[in-house]
């Protein structure tokens, strides 16, 4: 039996990305996202390009624990040991505050971290000989981000807990986590990105690249990468311009348009 990478958000713009440089590298594969009729046509995908590849596919609510567990029950039923999480999926709901329900609050706070968290202890649990983990964080973690706040925060949660990882995990795994700008895939993020003019244009990267960059930066085991040489020169000063004038740039920028496709 083959060791498998776990890929979650599997179906989306980046998480299929993922799968198919993966896939062309010969890796065993077990996809998951919430729809087990998109994961099937994947698979079906997958191998009529790459025959000889292995594909496993469960769909998974990740806002729920038993969902999560049944995720890993399937794998247990098939003695499934893994090589690599990439923990793709997350919600990037963008909106005041004041606008969000209870159910997004919670959908977005389990996706971005709680869930990540969770598969990333079964993984490690059911390891292969020394695994890697791989989470994509975001810029928005970088600063405080008005119109953005709860995205904002639950991705720096993640950083920071795959940033710890790395320590805890140190000569058991490796450990990544990877700070991409904007990624043109749904169309709402395509227009969200334009209408942030020159700053969303040159921010950012398409799936593919993100992707590779990702996976190389797994590779050296880098404890947490900025993806984009904007990108870095634009973290690089969040370090030295003062919160204050951080809130007030992203305001104006961030209250200019609204996205929620979950």
């Amino acid at each position: 039996m083959p060791e498998f990478t776990l890929v979650t958000g599997a179906c989306g713009g980046l998480g299929s990305a993922f799968v198919r440089l993966l896939a062309e590298r010969g890796e065993a594969l077990f996809l998951t996202g919430r729809s087990e009729t998109r994961l099937t046509a994947l698979k079906k995908e997958l191998l009529a390009a790459f025959p000889a590849l292995t594909v496993e596919v469960c769909a998974c609510d990740l806002t729920d624990e038993a969902s999560r567990a049944a995720l890993f029950a399937f794998a247990d039923d098939r003695k499934m040991r893994f090589a690599r999480l990439v923990y793709v999926a997350g919600v990037d709901t963008q909106k005041a505050l004041e606008k969000y329900t209870a159910q997004k609050v919670v959908l977005q706070s389990r996706v971005n971290l709680e869930a990540a968290c969770d598969l990333a202890c079964g993984v490690f649990v059911r390891r292969g000989d020394f695994p890697e983990f791989l989470a994509v964080g975001s810029m928005s973690a970088s600063t405080p981000m008005p119109y953005f706040a709860l995205y904002s925060a639950t991705k720096k949660g993640l950083e920071q807990l795959f940033v710890a990882l790395h320590g805890e995990w140190k000569g058991r795994a490796k450990v990544t986590v990877v700070l991409p700008g904007g990624i043109p895939t749904r169309e709402d993020i395509k227009e969200n990105i334009r209408a942030h003019g020159w700053f969303g244009r040159v921010s950012a990267l398409s799936p593919r690249t993100v992707a590779e960059r990702s996976l190389r930066a797994l590779a050296r085991n880098r404890r947490k990468t900025v993806i984009g040489g904007w990108n870095k020169l634009l973290y690089a000063l969040t370090r030295c311009v003062p919160t204050g004038i951080r809130l007030s740039f992203v305001s104006r920028m961030w209250s200019k348009t609204e996205k929620d496709a979950f």
